[in-house]
């Protein structure tokens, strides 16, 4: 059986420009916890705040801690797509206070999905025009 101190997680960071979310997830994807902006502010428009990142993943590194966690890789995941090709502003925020936290950060990858060809852009030959 695996002692608790041997396990290493998988943080997935969540930044939008909405929100932030951070679901740590062991090796195998099983959910051991979820910490979100909704759960730490009462103000909507300061979920994706890098303030408020903070406390989430503040929140988070606790979690961890209660749970027996060491280390953990770190998944940074932005909205996606066109409009939104990199991670909002809680992103970086996040990182440094899970490290901050006591957890040894072995690898962070990003996992933004990336538009490749698709439909065609809006506008016409020479773009739109007011």
């Amino acid at each position: 059986m695996v002692d608790k101190k041997e396990i290493t997680a998988i943080a997935n960071i969540l930044a939008t420009y909405n929100n932030t979310v951070v679901h740590l997830t062991d090796s195998a994807g099983n959910t051991l916890a979820t910490v979100t902006g909704g759960q730490v502010t009462k103000h909507s428009r300061l979920k994706a705040n890098p303030t408020v990142a903070m406390f989430v993943a503040k929140k988070a590194a606790e979690k961890a801690k209660e749970l027996g966690i060491k280390s953990i890789f770190v998944r940074v995941r932005g909205r996606g797509g066109k409009l939104s090709p990199t991670p909002g502003p809680g992103a970086n925020a996040a990182i440094k206070t899970l490290a901050k936290g006591g957890l040894k950060i072995l690898n962070i990858t990003a996992t933004t999905p990336m538009a490749r060809g698709g439909p065609k852009a809006k506008g016409g030959k020479r773009g739109r025009r007011p």
